[in-house]
C-alpha cells in the first residue's frame, strides 16, 4: 500500500525565511479575472513611508519646542502625499495596500501632528478646554479618513465630501507658523492676549469640524499633468512659486484659509439660488 503524504500539512507556498507573513493581495485583470499579487510596490511607498516620517518628525519637533519646525514639516508631508497618490496613478502601481497606508501616513501627518503642534503652541494655555479642543480635531481627521475610504470609487472624484485633511493640516500650522514668524525669537500661543487664545481655539474646532463636514470642496484631482499646456502656463507656475517663497508662512496661510472657506462660501451660495427659485 503506498502512502500518500498529508496534504493538509503541505503548504500551497513557500514559508517566507523573516518571520513576517507576506502581503497577498486580490484584485481583477482587464477580463474580469481574479489574480493574486504577492508583496507590495516600492515607489509609491516610499513617498508614502517619508510622509510618515515629516508627520513623526513634525510630532517630535512640537514636544521638543521648535513649533516653526514642526508647523513647515507638516508643509512639506503634504508635498510627500500628493506625490505618493499621483505617482502610483502615473506608474500603475494603486493598490488596497497603498490606500490603507496612505490614510494611516495621514492619520499621523495630518489628524496627530498638527493637533499636537496646536495644543503645544496655545492650546496648552486653555488647560481641558484646549485639550478637548486638540482631541477634537484629531478624532475629526480619523472620522475624515474612515468617510474617505469607504467613498473611493462612490463620489465624484472632482469634489471632496468635507474639507481633506491636509488642507484642514495647512490651515493649523499656517496659523502657528504665521504667527510665530512675527518675531525672530518667536511668538509662543502664551504670549498673545487670551481672546486671540480662544479665537485660535475656535479655527481648529472649526477646521476638525469642516472635515467631517458634507460640504463639498473641489478636489483638483481633474487637472490634466501629463498633457501639453501653453507656454504661459509654466510662467504662472514660476509666479507662484516666486510669490509663496516671497514669505512662506503667511502666504501659505492664506491659500489654505481661501480653501477652507470657499466650501462654505459655495455651499451658501447654492443654498440662496436654490431658495431664489423656489421663491
Amino acid at each position: 500500500m503506498t502512502e500518500h503524504p498529508d496534504e493538509s500539512n503541505t503548504p500551497n507556498e513557500p514559508e517566507s525565511l523573516l518571520p513576517i507573513d507576506e502581503h497577498v493581495e486580490e484584485s481583477h485583470d482587464s477580463d474580469g479575472r481574479k489574480v493574486r499579487h504577492r508583496g507590495v510596490y516600492l515607489l509609491p511607498n516610499l513617498f508614502t513611508t517619508a510622509n510618515l516620517f515629516a508627520g513623526f518628525f513634525s510630532i517630535i519637533s512640537a514636544i521638543n519646542g521648535n513649533l516653526h519646525v514642526a508647523a513647515a514639516t507638516v508643509f512639506v508631508a503634504m508635498v510627500l502625499d500628493s506625490l505618493d497618490g499621483r505617482v502610483a496613478r502615473l506608474t500603475n502601481t494603486q493598490s488596497a495596500f497603498g490606500a490603507e497606508y496612505d490614510s494611516l501616513s495621514d492619520m499621523v501627518a495630518f489628524g496627530l501632528a498638527p493637533a499636537l503642534l496646536a495644543y503645544e503652541w496655545a492650546l496648552s494655555e486653555l488647560g481641558n478646554v484646549g485639550l478637548t479642543v486638540a482631541f477634537i480635531y484629531a478624532a475629526c481627521a480619523a472620522l475624515r479618513l474612515a468617510r474617505f475610504n469607504t467613498q473611493i470609487g462612490k463620489v465624484d472624484k472632482r469634489w471632496f465630501i468635507g474639507l481633506a485633511s491636509p488642507a484642514a493640516a495647512g490651515v493649523v500650522a499656517g496659523w502657528v507658523w504665521a504667527v510665530w514668524a512675527l518675531d525672530e525669537q518667536g511668538v509662543a500661543g502664551g504670549d498673545l492676549p487670551l481672546v486671540l487664545v480662544m479665537l485660535f481655539a475656535l479655527m481648529v474646532a472649526a477646521a476638525g469640524l469642516l472635515m467631517v463636514s458634507n460640504i463639498k470642496y473641489y478636489s483638483f484631482k481633474d487637472l490634466d499633468l501629463k498633457g501639453r499646456v501653453p507656454f504661459v502656463a509654466i510662467l504662472v507656475v514660476v509666479l507662484i512659486f516666486a510669490v509663496v517663497f516671497s514669505d512662506p508662512p503667511r502666504i501659505l496661510l492664506l491659500i489654505f484659509l481661501a480653501y477652507a472657506v470657499s466650501g462654505p462660501v459655495q455651499h451658501l451660495m447654492k443654498f440662496r439660488r436654490r431658495k431664489h427659485v423656489e421663491g
